[in-house]
């Protein structure tokens, strides 16, 4: 197996073909990776449940001072991970988490519901007033849940347009890596900026409120990271879950009119789009602190662990039927947003949006299709979030 068949090069909806064809193997195998050693590939779910779980046999960051001179983390080389929950372990993690945790329950989320309504229904009023055809990843899916996060922390209304301008180039694959370093420079500017603006005068949102409660505790590099992680961590992902769940349910007539007349269904078709998309291929790998078995294998102390979310929420063992979609199945306990300490914070913010957006756009457009062919739609196949380059729609 090579370095691409490990996960990036997904076919459809479905995990890559190789990495399914592992979950039927038995043991595990190991994979070649990008930077140096070849690492464990965990697909059934059960195994990545198990892994993720137990953070204190595989941690997230690894370095010389972790586990007797290996090879340092490669993704540190790319700079400070201040305020980053994805690469941290605890104590730092625990930390940082206690301190978020309160500002990303559900009761908490829904004060941005009304917010939301208003600008999913303003970017459906603006498709109508241009008319058909449409691209709905860049007109609906993208801009949705950047404006989002701008209310989430405290972008002034002056600096949205800006931000979510700059924001969607950043996701934007086919720019020169020149230019991705700039929009990256910019963006980091603009949070320093922002958490400067928010020291001298805290708000409502998530930065204020991190500031109020807990000035003393966070500096201004956390506090920076903690934004830029919100800003990926809930941008591209709900923003590929709607390009790619709608599409999904194009392709399936009779569940999208359920999503559309039927408000009861709206619940589980999320959760079931979630386990059957899996637009986040897998996570950043992990290091095996002792000896364990998985499989008959035994994982060494010191061994990459890899995991792949796709292969994983389409186990046979976890649901009958797993590479159909079906959104009146009672929900399963899938990986969508992982699982134990690293499970996504803003899953109900996230599952907030789809909620409001999926039923929102198919009542609006009732006779919403393709303008292209269905095999013309442009997947993005190489990255590690994994959604549609466009998506090109009429009513």
């Amino acid at each position: 197996m090579n370095e691409s068949q490990a996960g990036a090069l997904r076919v459809g909806f479905g995990p890559a073909p190789a990495v399914a064809a592992l979950r039927e193997q038995p043991g595990i195998t190991r994979v070649p990776t990008p930077f140096g050693p070849s690492a464990w590939m965990l697909t059934r779910h059960s195994d990545v449940r198990r892994m993720l779980g137990d953070a204190e046999t595989f941690r997230n960051g690894w370095g010389p001072e972790d586990l007797d001179g290996l090879t340092p983390d490669p993704r540190q080389l790319s700079g400070d991970h201040s305020g980053n929950l994805l690469s941290l372990d605890p104590p730092d993690h625990t930390r940082l988490r206690r301190m978020l945790t309160p500002e990303f329950t559900v009761r908490r989320m829904r004060r941005l519901e009304p917010r939301i309504v208003e600008i999913v229904d303003q970017h459906l009023d603006a498709m109508a007033r241009r008319g058909a055809p449409s691209d709905l990843v860049a007109d609906f899916a993208l801009p949705i849940p950047s404006l989002v996060i701008c209310e989430l922390l405290g972008v002034p209304a002056d600096d949205q347009a800006e931000f979510q301008e700059r924001t969607n180039r950043q996701l934007d694959t086919t720019l020169p890596q020149d230019e991705k370093v700039e929009l990256a420079r910019r963006s980091l500017a603009y949070m320093n900026e922002l958490v400067a603006r928010a020291r001298r005068e805290p708000g409502e949102d998530l930065i204020g409120m991190l500031i109020r409660d807990h000035d003393d505790e966070l500096t201004n590099a956390e506090l920076v990271g903690i934004a830029n992680l919100l800003l990926v961590a809930g941008h591209e992902t709900t923003s590929n879950m709607l390009g790619l769940g709608t599409l999904a349910l194009l392709r399936h007539p009779d569940q999208l009119a359920l999503v559309r007349d039927d408000p009861e269904s709206v619940p589980k078709a999320v959760e079931e789009l979630l386990r059957w998309l899996s637009v986040v291929n897998g996570g950043s790998p992990r290091m095996a602190t002792r000896d364990v078995e998985f499989e008959g294998c035994t994982i060494r102390r010191g061994d990459l662990v890899m995991f792949n979310l796709p292969a994983a929420n389409r186990d046979p063992a976890l649901i009958d039927d797993p590479d159909r979609l079906d959104i009146t199945r009672e929900t399963t306990p899938h990986l969508g947003f992982g699982h134990g300490i690293h499970h996504c914070l803003g899953a109900p913010l996230a599952r907030m949006e789809m909620r409001i957006a999926f039923p929102a756009l198919l009542q609006r457009f009732p006779n919403l299709h393709l303008a292209i062919p269905d095999v013309q739609v442009p997947f993005t196949t190489h990255q590690a979030i994994y959604g549609l380059e466009n998506l090109p729609v009429a009513w």
